[in-house]
């Protein structure tokens, strides 16, 4: 089993390319949907939360822009409440492999995973990249973002050109839908290829 990294800046397009993997066949483990899900309503690590940072849950579980206003931009708070929640992820992760140990290869679309240290766990590396004007316009139009809080985000992670120099690959986003698919389906068939003879 070859286990692909798929990591990328905010605003690249990551989550539209790990649809075009597992709509091709490839198991995919989400790792934002899996904090998502563990921060939901009766999940464990909510109460954990609520007991570090008071006031960030409620009867939905975890309110992401109640935490992201105590983390973001807060390197202590944010390392704080990586403690609390990598390990529970790692768990997941864990089982994900497990469960699809048959596969040919898999992807984990890891956000940070350069920052966090994913990239030493895996075989190969997919970036997703974009022009940053793209990237800038696409995360300026979400619900509730501002440029001080892009800029934020930007700040802990990656840049996109020291990401692309990482990578085995690199799949661009700002091009049509059709195209990036192309690119992933590039991906698929280099990482399928019979090895040995």
């Amino acid at each position: 089993m070859i286990v692909l990294g798929l990591t990328g800046s905010i605003g690249m397009g990551k989550s539209t390319v790990a649809t075009m993997f597992a709509e091709a066949g490839v198991p995919v483990f989400d790792a934002d949907a899996e904090v998502h899900r563990l921060q939901g309503p009766d999940e464990a690590l909510v109460a954990r939360i609520e007991a570090e940072f008071p006031g960030t849950t409620g009867p939905e579980g975890v309110n992401r822009v109640a935490l992201g206003e105590r983390v973001i931009g807060k390197p202590e708070a944010f390392r704080r409440l990586e403690m609390i929640v990598h390990p529970a992820v790692a768990g997941s992760r864990a089982a994900f492999l497990a469960a699809n140990k048959g596969a040919p290869l898999v992807v984990l679309d890891i956000p940070l995973l350069f920052e966090a240290g994913g990239w030493e766990e895996v075989d190969k590396i997919a970036v997703v990249s974009a022009p940053a004007e793209i990237q800038r316009a696409r995360v300026l139009s979400r619900p509730g973002m501002t440029a001080t809080r892009f800029e934020a985000i930007l700040a802990r992670q990656l840049p996109d050109a020291e990401k692309r120099v990482r990578a085995d690959f690199v799949i661009e986003t700002g091009f049509a839908l059709d195209e990036t698919r192309a690119q992933v389906a590039h991906v698929i068939a280099c990482l399928a290829e019979p090895r040995g003879g």
